[in-house]
């Protein structure tokens, strides 16, 4: 008979919650977009593309039990926060980005007082930080 404990093991919960952390930084991106009509950057669509399959990789392997989902959510997750940490040195450093009609520099927006590149970077690293420690045999 099956351990009922088995539906939650620590991989399990773990790759949840990185499931979770990425459905709640897709849903603020179109809630930024479309419920507040903020026009997304050209770093802000990258994060975007990077982000968003998150959501149903991480979401799958999360219901399947894969840990070795690790494999295909670190390349996206791992340049995801590479661009969020690009993006937010350019609010800090820079007055003008020259990658699009709206300027990668220019904030629009923040929560809690962290723009939106630094809950992306937040995001990615969380994502990452999880799904690493899903992987890893207990």
């Amino acid at each position: 008979m099956a351990d009922p404990r088995s539906a939650f093991d620590r991989p399990r919960l773990l790759l949840a919650a990185a499931t979770a952390v990425a459905a709640v930084a897709t849903a603020g991106s179109l809630y930024l977009s479309l419920g507040l009509g903020l026009t997304p950057c050209r770093l802000c669509w990258y994060q975007r593309i990077l982000m968003y399959p998150l959501v149903v990789v991480l979401g799958v392997a999360a219901v399947e039990n894969r840990p070795g989902v690790v494999r295909t959510a670190l390349p996206l997750a791992v340049p995801g926060a590479a661009v969020a940490a690009f993006h937010s040195w350019l609010q800090v450093s820079q007055t003008t980005c020259g990658l699009g009609a709206v300027s990668c520099a220019q904030i629009q927006y923040r929560v809690v007082g962290l723009t939106v590149p630094n809950l992306a970077l937040t995001a990615f690293l969380l994502v990452t930080g999880l799904v690493v420690a899903a992987s890893v045999r207990s």
